[in-house]
This record gives structure tokens, sequence and C-alpha cells, in this order.
């Protein structure tokens, strides 16, 4: 009897530390180089070794230390019981038989979904006008920041699912790192507009796209980061003159409608808005873009335009007008149920270039495969119940 005890003791203590030891190893996946190069000193090994980590992490896209044939077999054995490569695990991909865009869900280790997008060129414009634009000759992957988003922004599908939780700058990257791995095609643009408000996790997203510009030879001009208009963020961005291009999802220049669409606006007010928008510009000479959906009888009207028009003209910018994608299979309910594209896209398009405004028109990408944000993941996920935490705010 008491050797079975001590027997019993000693594999619950070998289980124990080997737990143990599981919660210590870390994930390399989402380090900077920085991060790496401290990684390889704290375990013994020189600062190169760190940055031949962050090369086969990001530039090659090693999903295992195995892969990493030119470290010593020594150095990969000894990795493989400090640290792990863990990030998202592809469950599906949807192509669109209109337009070849492609769309990707995600699991997380936690069991929940994220979901990205890959636009081809021909997707990213619509009409001639457009055939010039930097933009209609890139490859364009759209990354999720947050599970879910505490905005609840009435035309937007992820706002149904409420908060859930944070990516991290790992989870962030993997995205890009699996569908660039999956579509087996050179990417040269990202956007942070998928899931989520990107300044709600303003480091792991700034964090992903340094790794992105220095591990994958992608300039911080062909990255795009989309806020609902989180005015704090966007001064901080100023203040440490972020190249990472900002886009605001604007949908109004008029206070009541605006409320209407993006409860972030009792937060935020458009003066407040504008005040960091203008303070981001002096820092940073950047042209800003605005993004806009054009709903019938909501923000099309003359006045609406005319209101845009003079908020438009405080700084350099650019506004792509955005087609709606409905988000009925959610069931949103009141005001949010009665959204409809405007009738009046193209007299509006027009008013706007007529006052010497560079206006870009956005195709309905994706339209046959849920291709807006949160589409596919609130179909997969249908909010699991899962009870909204409270958004980590961005610092001043």
């Amino acid at each position: 009897m008491r050797r079975s005890v001590s027997g019993i003791t000693f594999l619950c203590l070998i289980g124990g530390l080997f737990f143990r030891k599981l919660l210590v190893m870390r994930n390399l996946q989402g380090l900077t180089e920085a991060e790496l190069v401290e990684f390889a000193r704290g375990i013994g090994e020189s600062p190169y070794r760190g940055r031949q980590i962050f090369r086969w992490l990001y530039a090659r896209g090693a999903g295992s230390f195995e892969e990493m044939t030119d470290l010593a077999r020594s150095f990969r054995e000894r990795l493989v019981q400090e640290a792990v490569i863990a990030g998202v695990t592809p469950v599906t991909q949807r192509r669109s038989a209109q337009d070849g865009t492609t769309k990707y869900l995600f699991r997380l280790a936690d069991g929940l979904h994220v979901e990205s997008v890959l636009i081809p060129p021909a997707s990213s414009f619509a009409g001639a006008e457009a055939s010039t634009q930097e933009e209609q000759q890139r490859l364009t992957v759209c990354l999720s920041t947050q599970v879910g988003c505490a905005l609840d922004c009435a035309f937007c599908a992820t706002g149904t699912m409420g908060f859930i939780r944070n990516l991290t700058a790992g989870e962030i990257v993997d995205q890009m790192l699996q569908v660039r791995r999956h579509s087996g095609r050179t990417i040269t643009n990202v956007v942070f507009m998928g899931m989520g408000e990107p300044m709600l996790n303003y480091d792991a997203v700034m964090n992903a796209a340094g790794i992105m510009t220095d591990g994958m030879n992608i300039a911080a001009r062909r990255i795009t980061l989309s806020t609902a208009g989180w005015a704090d963020a966007i001064r901080r961005m100023g203040e440490e003159r972020r190249k990472v291009k900002l886009a605001v999802s604007l949908h109004s220049a008029v206070d009541a409608t605006r409320n209407r669409l993006m409860p972030v606006t009792r937060r935020f007010p458009l003066s407040v808005l504008m005040d960091a928008i203008d303070q981001y510009y002096r820092r940073t000479k950047l042209r800003v873009t605005y993004e806009y959906i054009l709903f019938d009888g909501i923000n099309d009207t003359d006045h609406e335009l005319k209101e845009l028009i003079r908020f438009a003209r405080r700084v350099p910018c650019k506004i792509n007008v955005i087609p709606f994608h409905s988000i009925a299979f959610a069931g949103p309910s009141g005001f949010a149920a009665g959204l409809r594209p405007s009738r009046r896209m193209e007299e509006a398009v027009a008013m706007l270039r007529e006052h010497h405004l560079t206006v870009m028109v956005r195709s309905s990408a994706g339209e046959d495969i849920e291709g807006a944000c949160g589409q596919l993941a609130v179909r997969t996920g249908r909010r699991r119940h899962i009870p909204a935490a409270r958004p980590v705010q961005a610092a001043n």
C-alpha cells in the first residue's frame, strides 16, 4: 500500500511539474525582434539567435522549430523545451465566385472565432476612375483585432456579438501568416478593418504592425488602421508619429445622425474627433481617409453631404464610399433594422467631387460570401451567450 501511494505521489509530482512547465513556456508568435533577442539572451543564447527566429517566424512563416533549419539541432531541441509557436487555427475559407475575394474563419485557442478577408486588386474599387489608384494594384488582407466589439455601430455585424476579448499581437499577426500560407500569394497591403475596434487594443495592434513592417517587408504606408473614432488613441498616434495610415469610420458629420449610427459619438462628439484628427495631421502630415456608407434618407441628404464637405475640408483627406452589406441575419431591431443602401449614391458622389474632394467608391467585395466584417463569425458563434467584458481603453 505504501508503495502504491508513493507511486501515485511520484506520478502526481511529475505531472504537476510538467503542467507548470507548460504554463511557463513562452509563446514566440507575436514577439517583436527586440523581444526575441531578449528571449534568446534569457536562455543563454546570443542576440543573433533571436534575430534568426524573428526571420523564420515572419519572413519565412515557420510554424515549428524543426523548420528553422539553419539553427543548430541542439538549439532547436532546446526551443521545443522552452517555447511554443501558437496562433490561430484555420477552420474554413470561402471564395467569392463573383470577384475572387476570400474569407477565412479562424479558431482561437479558447475556442472563439475571428475572421480575415483577402481582397484581390480588381475588387478594391468600382469605376474606371479607380484604375490608376495605388490601392487598385494591391493584394490586401483585412485583419481582426478583437473578438466582438463594444461600440455597437448600427450597421455592423460584429457589434451584435458584444465585446468578448482583445486579440494578442500573435493572434493578429498569425492571421496574416495563415492567409499568406494558404493563398500562396504575396500580400502587399494590410488593413485593421475586420472584427473589433483596433484603437481599444492599441498596443497589440501597433506591435503587430511593427512586426509586419520589420519582418514581412510591408511598409507602414501600406498598413491602414480603421477606427470608429476613438479620439484619445488618434491623438496618441499623432504624438507617437506613427506612419501607419489612419482611416476614420465617419458615416455622418452631423452629431445627432452619427450618434444614431455610432454610439461612440456620445463619448467623442464630432468636435472632439475633429480636434484629434487635426492634431494627428499636424504631427504626421499624413492624409486621413474617411469611410462613409450612404444610407437611404439617413446620411445622404443635401444637408448631411454639405456637413460632410465642411468636415472633410479641415485636413487633407480621401473619402471612401463603402457599400452597405445587410446584417439582417443578425436580427437587428429598431433603427438598425431599417437601414437601407442609399438610392442617391451616384448623385452624392458627384456632389462631393464637385467640391474638389477625392472620393473613391469601394466595390461590394465578397458580398456573396458574407464578406463584411463579422458576418461569418457571427453566423458561426451566434454570440455564444458569453458575458461582455468592459473594453480596455486606449491610453491617452
